[in-house]
């Protein structure tokens, strides 16, 4: 080695979010070659990988001062972090490299492994996991007092959608993703004395892939679908037979606002052929119930126009009180 070398720093970051164990082929190459390498993680679950590779973990992390001098000779020092890499110590060097007074070694930043799309999600599971357990408010919680919760963000979303508010967008559907995220956590503990079989978040992402997958024969299977129309065609077709309903009606909640319940019973009734005459009666409920389902047949969703001219007149109320 030549004693004037300021040596190599490699920070390896490893996600936690992949397999332990499933590192670059580069990774594996800076790890064995290495004089030194380094770990301030006792619980790196790469660290059980890494002794059976053959590869000697030293743990603790030097201070940037004394990782410059663990290189000086020409030598290699290999630094495993996880996905966010070390930040005390990058700011260490970096305030190193800027006084001019050391000679630095060449740093190089190496990831061993990158997240896959959807990655985070197994974070919001973790978050989740530990909120339940730990959080007085949330570890009490039952489907019956969150049932609220859901609706009220569903709403929230659709005004974000329809503000066209692209940061609100974000925020309403992560509130979204929370209840089902809760809602699964919670019946990952079971009912007790229910008899109800437990299930987690990977069992309902497990049953949403299957039915994507059978109600898209188009895309997963051997059958054509070359308009929009098609693929509805496919969508009615298997859910049908998935669902063996005795009548059009059924799967229909009644508990959904008014208007959007008549809608959708028009659209099943039209859907199935079925040509059946309004109930009439004097009560202005008979007579919404006829705009709605005139405005399903003009492919209208009378819910959302009936909000559009809700703001329209909440615009109206303010610009009356002077505060539009």
């Amino acid at each position: 080695m030549n004693a004037e070398d300021p040596g190599r720093i490699v920070l390896l970051t490893a996600s936690h979010r992949v397999a332990p164990g499933l590192l670059s082929w580069p990774a594996w190459q800076a790890l064995h070659a290495a004089d030194e390498v380094r770990c301030g993680e006792p619980e790196q679950p790469q660290l059980p990988y890494l002794r059976e590779a053959g590869v000697t973990v030293t743990p603790g992390v030097p201070d940037a001062e004394q990782l410059v001098d663990a290189c000086a000779g020409g030598r290699t020092v290999v630094v495993l972090t996880g996905g966010e890499g070390n930040q005390p110590l990058t700011d260490g060097l970096a305030r190193l490299a800027g006084s001019g007074r050391v000679r630095m070694p060449d740093l190089e930043l190496l990831p061993g492994s990158y997240d896959l799309p959807g990655a985070r999600l197994l974070d919001l599971v973790q978050v989740m996991d530990r909120i339940r357990v730990e959080c007085p408010w949330t570890s009490r919680k039952t489907h019956e007092g969150l049932a609220k919760y859901a609706i009220e963000e569903a709403y929230e979303l659709v005004e974000a959608i329809e503000d066209g508010d692209r940061e609100e967008l974000r925020e309403e559907l992560g509130d979204v993703l929370l209840q089902v995220v809760f809602h699964a956590r919670i019946a990952e503990e079971g009912l007790p004395g229910s008899g109800d079989e437990p299930f987690s978040v990977d069992d309902v992402a497990g049953t949403l892939i299957e039915k994507l997958i059978h109600r898209h024969p188009h895309v997963f299977g051997d059958e054509t679908a070359e308009t929009p129309e098609d693929v509805h065609a496919h969508w009615l077709r298997t859910k049908a037979i998935e669902k063996q309903r005795a009548s059009v009606t059924d799967g229909v909640p009644l508990g959904q606002p008014g208007l959007a319940l008549a809608a959708k019973l028009a659209s099943r009734a039209r859907t199935a052929g079925l040509d059946v005459p309004l109930p009439e009666g004097d009560d202005i409920g008979y007579r919404l119930l006829a705009l709605a389902v005139r405005a399903q047949e003009d492919g209208v969703d009378p819910e959302a126009a009936l909000r559009a001219a809700g703001r329209a007149y909440r615009d109206a109320i303010r610009t009356a009180e002077g505060t539009g």
